[in-house]
């Protein structure tokens, strides 16, 4: 049963993907009408009132969308990699129309210049590898036959090989700046990495129209190659 006139609630994380997605909602008729910046809201209005915004953490964008706290949200393929990883079933309630083609990184291996990295894995050695992405990082090490040990971290991973607790990380790369402040090189590239607009399967079913209507608005507006 369609209701059209349902809000629907979108949820998103503050920083790159935020101000990301804003050209991508102008697009499609929608602004959000407070600055999250200066706004202590964590539900924000839009020029539309049928739609609102609400802010999350990143790694909770899935499990908000899946659960039903929001209609929709945008998070990256890491994240949705380690949160499908976590429940067992990250498909289940969760549907991905869209690469929004927004965020785009990469996750790589990264190393200290003075680690031979290749070395290590021709020779079969085990290696110590920190990272908050344990599922990526376990699936891509276990394809190549690579002994590792994981050591799961939350934050500030480029000291990880710096101070010794590491031989390698697994983390998302952008420009490659953070690794070379650190005297990190980048060894081996895992896979790109983008956002996806996610949708939560029983709320296309109720609210279908003005769901639909804003993918489609999402997908003209996605940039091109």
């Amino acid at each position: 049963m369609s209701a059209p006139n349902a809000a629907i609630t979108l949820a998103l994380s503050k920083g790159r993907i935020f101000d990301e997605t804003l050209p991508l909602l102008k697009a499609a008729g929608i602004e959000v009408t407070e600055d999250p910046s200066t706004s202590r809201k964590l539900i924000l209005p839009t020029t539309r009132p049928d739609v609102r915004v609400v802010l999350v953490r990143a790694t909770d964008v899935p499990t908000y969308v899946q659960q039903g706290g929001a209609d929709l949200g945008v998070a990256g393929l890491d994240v949705l990699l380690e949160h499908g990883a976590e429940w067992g079933n990250g498909s289940a309630g969760l549907y991905q129309p869209l690469d929004l083609r927004i965020a785009r990184c990469r996750m790589s291996v990264a190393a200290r210049a003075d680690f031979d990295y290749a070395s290590a894995v021709r020779q079969g050695s085990r290696i110590r590898v920190a990272t908050k992405y344990v599922s990526i990082a376990r699936d891509h090490f276990a394809d190549k036959g690579v002994h590792v040990d994981l050591i799961k971290l939350y934050g500030s991973m480029e000291l990880a090989p710096l101070t010794g607790l590491a031989d390698a990380i697994v983390d998302l790369v952008s420009t490659g700046s953070t690794l070379k402040a650190n005297k990190l090189v980048e060894v081996e590239p895992i896979m790109p990495i983008s956002s996806r607009l996610i949708v939560n399967q029983a709320a296309l079913k109720l609210k279908r129209e003005p769901i639909r209507g804003l993918i489609q608005a999402f997908e003209s507006a996605i940039p091109q190659e």
